[in-house]
């Protein structure tokens, strides 16, 4: 699945290269091509957060600062590397449901719901 998925990002960056060096010259097409590359090697990196999760961050007044966020990203890196698809991501006070594959937070859990709670339609949690 991996391999299908690099050949998709291979073909999408030839398809960019192709459409951003028409009429320009090859000293730009080398900086192009770098660009590029950082910005789908970035976008590898990005999570989201979905609708619902970013109202209960908001209505739970849970704020992220890029601490927390770069530990988030390192906790959906640890969990691809084992195969996990669907995680609990527990972070200090705060719990994430996060589809890995996606690069997504579904839901958000603080503090207070975490007792007592049963977490299902997980298959690996992340404690960071």
């Amino acid at each position: 699945m991996k391999n299908i998925n690099n050949n998709l990002n291979i073909k999408r960056l030839e398809n960019q290269l192709i459409s951003n060096s028409k009429g320009k010259n090859s000293v730009n097409r080398g900086k192009n091509f770098e660009q590029i590359l950082e910005n789908i090697q970035n976008k590898d990196l990005e999570i989201r957060f979905s609708k619902h999760a970013a109202e209960r961050l908001n209505n739970r007044n849970m704020n992220l600062n890029m601490d927390e966020i770069n530990r988030l990203k390192n906790a959906f890196i640890k969990a691809e590397s084992k195969g996990v698809k669907d995680a609990l991501i527990i972070m200090d006070d705060k719990a994430f449901i996060a589809s890995i594959n996606n690069k997504v937070i579904v839901t958000t859990i603080n503090k207070e719901q975490l007792k007592d709670n049963v977490f299902t339609n997980i298959d690996g949690a992340v404690i960071i």
